[in-house]
């Protein structure tokens, strides 16, 4: 480009800019996505300048060429960007912790002989009565109540399943409560 066209497009840019910048921003609806328009505008402009002088309208071929960029630039934009004080995403609880817990409980169930854990299964996970679990395994009330008591002090008695690593004062104040509603205190009896 020759320096007095190089002029012409400074005068050009610095007669329009604030116009340009107005009519971008109300195009694109963001202050930084106006200015990054223009820019690209004026960078276009001035590779064509020379052709752009010799039109009639100067100024129609510009904002021609700000339309067609504005209109580029929404099809590449696939997800559109809303500003907002506000943080969209909504907090989860971590789910691991929960995970450990039945992983360390099926550990401790698998440690229970057979019956035992037939009863802690049926009576507590899934929430039976102990007459319908000694329906289904074929022996008294009785007997399910013993091996659900002797099932439950080994699951207390084992690591982890006190809230603790140590299984120390697995006795006191056991947080291991079967889905049934039973505590410590209430197998006691």
């Amino acid at each position: 480009m020759k320096t007095s066209e190089e002029a012409e497009f400074r005068a050009f840019v610095t007669s329009r800019w604030p116009r340009m910048l107005r009519t971008a921003r109300l195009l694109t609806g963001h202050h930084h996505d106006a200015e990054d328009l223009v820019q690209a505008v004026l960078a276009k402009a001035y590779v064509k300048w020379e052709r752009i002088q010799r039109t009639d309208d100067p100024d129609a071929y510009v904002w021609r060429i700000m339309i067609n960029a504005n209109v580029d630039r929404l099809r590449r934009t696939r997800v559109r960007e809303w500003l907002t004080n506000r943080i969209p995403e909504t907090a989860v609880p971590d789910g691991t912790e929960r995970i450990a817990e039945r992983s360390a409980l099926a550990e401790a169930l698998h440690r229970l002989p057979p019956r035992q854990r037939a009863v802690i299964v049926l009576r507590y996970l899934e929430d039976r009565s102990e007459s319908e679990v000694a329906g289904l395994l074929g022996t008294r009330v009785g007997t399910v109540r013993s091996h659900a008591a002797r099932a439950l002090r080994a699951l207390r008695d084992q690591p982890g399943m006190n809230g603790t690593d140590t299984g120390e004062d697995a006795s006191a104040g056991s947080t291991v409560t079967p889905r049934g509603g039973l505590r410590s205190e209430e197998v006691r009896r």
